[in-house]
């Protein structure tokens, strides 16, 4: 089965045109200087990644591979590497982090405008978001009174209101319960498909990166290279049909554990 989902990937890459590159990752190393007594560690690298207009890359891999440290470094909050970052065209970005980050003594709407610079149409950008995230009544709520899964939400809202080119989303629905996780991972869908944003996705959950995403990448333990690369293929009435998913991700399980790439 890997060989046959390995010549796949193949395939693929000589039959579709290349849509431009909104991202393309070229690390030969990332090391974190010694702290105190702890030694120094090599933490990415030798790693390459592109990432195409309106496509949807997932990276998972083993706890501590370095997955969050990739993604700050693609936000430019990390640029200490041995490498570069390249970011064709220079559109805007966003980030979604493991916790929803917050600002608890502002409103939602207030969140929301930290992130939008001053103008006529702000606020109607705001509204139009949260109407997105099914939040339209709580723009006056404080972040402080809400649920994880309504400040997740918000989270995908801040996001996208900026109408981003590059997402970058780190395990955004951890710590919640199936069925919340469930319905955010739809809203997700819509959002990706209605705003055509390109995204690269970090998470654990094999299941999550079959519905979300176009292409699977594997990472190794650290220090991070690309173990295994293969393409998820799912229309996108498949991807909200939990048989279809459930199926495909069995798959390309079976793929991952012939190939010995599964995290």
């Amino acid at each position: 089965m890997g060989e046959r989902l390995a010549g796949t990937v193949a395939d693929a890459r000589e039959a579709a045109p290349a849509a431009p590159a909104v991202l393309r990752v070229i690390i030969d190393a990332k090391r974190f200087p010694a702290l105190g007594e702890a030694p120094p560690r090599h933490v990415l690298g030798p790693l390459r990644l592109t990432l195409r207009a309106h496509e949807v890359l997932v990276v998972t891999g083993p706890s501590g591979c370095g997955k969050t440290t990739l993604l700050n470094l693609v936000a430019g909050l990390d640029d200490e590497l041995d490498g570069r970052i390249e970011r064709p065209g220079q559109g805007r970005l966003a980030y979604v982090f493991q916790e929803p980050r917050l600002l608890p003594w502002r409103t939602v709407a207030q969140n929301l405008a930290l992130v939008l610079p001053a103008g006529p149409d702000r606020a109607a950008r705001i509204a139009k978001a949260l109407a997105e995230v099914g939040l339209a009544e709580a723009a006056t709520t404080y972040a402080s009174r809400l649920s994880l899964g309504m400040a997740r939400r918000v989270a995908l809202a801040r996001a996208f209101v900026v109408e981003p080119d590059l997402l970058l989303l780190d395990e955004p629905f951890a710590s919640l319960d199936r069925a919340t996780a469930q319905r955010l991972r739809l809203l997700l869908l819509d959002l990706l498909e209605t705003r055509r944003a390109a995204a690269l996705f970090v998470t654990h959950d094999l299941e999550e990166a079959v519905m979300l995403g176009d292409r699977l990448v594997v990472l190794t333990a650290s220090p991070a290279s690309v173990a295994t690369e293969l393409p998820i293929a799912l229309d996108p009435a498949a991807r909200r049909d939990e048989a279809a998913v459930a199926a495909r991700t069995a798959e390309l399980r079976g793929a991952l554990r012939d190939l010995g790439s599964l995290p």
